[in-house]
């Protein structure tokens, strides 16, 4: 699982999730990419699960590369636990995902391979997704 090796604060504010990528949001590595269609919190264990998926079916062949990484730490209190006497503690972390922006690449296999691999992952993700291809210039 993907975690930050140090944070400057260890608890955030929630904030919201607004507007178009404006980074992130081009093929830079592979030849094929799964680019995000909403606007969601991607949990760490969601991104693992998505990777897994891809990499079994590709039978660990070809190059696969991760652009987004979990920097925000979500907060839950106890269960069974009275309203108010602070936030709660830090329990996982998450990757705040805007429209347009490249969540996976992958290079070195077949396009039919790559984009029956994209589709399991995209099977593991809470958001639409939509598969591209770079165009060579």
């Amino acid at each position: 699982m993907l975690l930050p090796n140090k944070m400057k604060h260890r608890k955030v504010f929630k904030g919201k999730i607004r507007g178009t990528a404006s980074a992130g949001n081009y093929i830079a590595y592979g030849s094929y990419a799964l680019q995000s269609l909403g606007n969601e919190r991607i949990t760490s264990r969601q991104i693992e699960s998505a990777r897994q998926a891809m990499t079994r079916y590709v039978k660990r062949g070809g190059r696969i590369w991760i652009r987004i990484f979990p920097h925000t730490p979500v907060t839950r209190k106890p269960q069974d636990v009275k309203m108010g006497s602070g936030k709660g503690n830090p329990e996982f972390f998450v990757a705040k995902v805007r429209p347009g922006t490249i969540l996976f690449e992958m290079q070195g296999v077949d396009e039919s391979v790559a984009r029956e691999a994209m589709r399991l992952a995209a099977h593991k993700l809470p958001i639409k997704t939509k598969f591209l291809v770079k165009e060579d210039v």
